[in-house]
């Protein structure tokens, strides 16, 4: 198993390193699918030359890195050579993978732990009540692990934004090392790594609800309080850190609207996946700081406690949904960010057989992702369509993704209940036998 994992890992680290010494790189790196206003390397490279000589690179519309990604960038781009960069962004994604490993490693041995505590429940209601059926339930599979990897090295939309030098890899980077952090409890690594996250991006620090959940779950009831006062003082407290450290860096503020005012406000309407970009274009200025409001809060507020609550139980599944959800909703996603929470499906192999649109699901991402760049060569190049036409096919794809992760929470409830209650076999009515010819 260990050598078929070094030869997946090789696999997918030359075939990354083919793509980007191959004229497809620039091309990549320019779709609009890949590279959004957040993440291109491009607009790093700008910012970086701007703030060596001298000049506000968060004065103009140009960068909306944090004031620490920029050192960091600008170090790389200053002693890295190019084939190192690419190298960097390479050894990034599959230190990314294995992170992703040995987070399934510790998830699938919780979950198959807390399956072996029903089983005394399943026993005692078997025999009480025969007709119920447990064996038909699928319980988590340690095979999933090696999925989770080779889900994310060879997942096509990865493997792009990998090709395409987008941040998104680093910021893949930090959330792989979030959720191995939570999945062990470690509660300074992923404060940190949140408030790191939260300060590039925002919308992960809904993460600190299933790393909290994580804590306490196994706390006694008079501890619980004085914990979660803990991790949130730690949390605050490196965010805050790091918001003075980038004050430092800069000298002023104004990263601050350039970076978190940026993806609050929504002011640069380039097309992307998104369904930001399309709605405030054609929507009336008037209306725009209430719409504003309302996806913000759609995204940012507004599923966190109903889904904590559902799925307090499974923390790494509440952390999946959020992740799902910040892709499909947030102002400027980017394929690298649907690719990795589409990697941690593997987690959820013994969900597939409750779900129920898969095929469609699969049809719709499919499709959506042939028909993007036709779509856009239409409109932008042979000008026989328009706008509504790029929309219509981002509309769809946000569409599946819902479709996506509404079927896993209601397979995860349609096992819930299947592990409580059994499952019977009766087809109208009368017992049915299940027979292989």
């Amino acid at each position: 198993m260990m050598n078929n994992q070094i030869v997946y890992f090789g696999l997918a680290g030359a075939l990354r390193l083919l793509l980007m010494n191959s004229d497809y790189q620039s091309v990549i790196a320019d779709r609009v699918e890949v590279s959004t206003a957040l993440n291109s390397w491009k607009r790093i490279t700008e910012g970086v030359y701007l703030h060596n000589i001298g000049v506000d690179p968060y004065s103009g519309d140009l960068l909306h890195e944090t004031p620490l990604g920029l050192v960091t960038f600008d170090f790389i781009q200053k002693y890295f050579p190019t084939y190192m960069i690419w190298l960097l962004f390479v050894i990034t994604d599959l230190v990314t993978a294995l992170l992703l490993g040995i987070t399934a490693t510790y998830y699938i041995k919780e979950s198959i732990d807390r399956d072996k505590e029903e089983e005394a429940k399943r026993d005692t209601k078997a025999k009480t009540d025969p007709d119920n059926n447990f064996s038909l339930i699928t319980s988590p599979s340690k095979t999933s692990v090696f999925y989770v990897s080779a889900a994310y090295l060879f997942n096509p939309y990865i493997v792009l934004n990998c090709v395409g030098l987008t941040t998104t890899v680093f910021t893949n980077f930090l959330i792989a090392v979030t959720l191995l952090a939570i999945i062990k409890r470690s509660v300074i690594p992923f404060c940190l790594t949140i408030a790191l996250l939260t300060l590039q991006g925002l919308y992960p620090v809904c993460l600190i609800v299933p790393a909290i959940i994580y804590i306490i779950k196994e706390s006694h009831i008079d501890e619980v309080a004085g914990k979660v006062a803990r991790i949130l003082m730690t949390f605050f407290a490196m965010l805050a850190a790091l918001f003075i450290l980038s004050f430092y860096i800069m000298g002023s503020w104004s990263f601050l609207k350039s970076t978190i005012g940026f993806i609050l406000l929504v002011p640069d309407l380039r097309p992307n996946i998104g369904l930001y970009w399309y709605f405030f274009t054609e929507m009336f200025e008037h209306f725009r700081s209430l719409f504003i409001a309302s996806f913000q809060i759609n995204v940012s507020l507004l599923f966190i406690v109903p889904l904590a609550l559902r799925l307090r139980k499974d923390p790494m599944l509440l952390a999946f949904s959020y992740l799902a959800i910040d892709a499909i909703f947030k102002s400027y996603p980017c394929i690298g960010d649907v690719g990795f929470y589409l990697s941690l499906l593997p987690l959820w192999r013994h969900l597939f057989r409750h779900m129920q649109q898969g095929f469609i699901v699969g049809c719709f991402v499919l499709f959506c992702t042939v028909f993007a760049p036709t779509v856009w060569h239409q409109w932008i190049y042979s000008r026989s369509a328009n706008a509504n036409f790029y929309f219509g096919v981002t509309l769809a794809f946000a569409i599946a993704q819902i479709f996506l992760l509404t079927d896993i929470l209601f397979a995860n409830v349609k096992r819930e209940f299947a592990l409580r209650h059994g499952l019977t076999n009766e087809v109208n009515g009368n017992k049915a036998k299940l027979l292989l010819e």
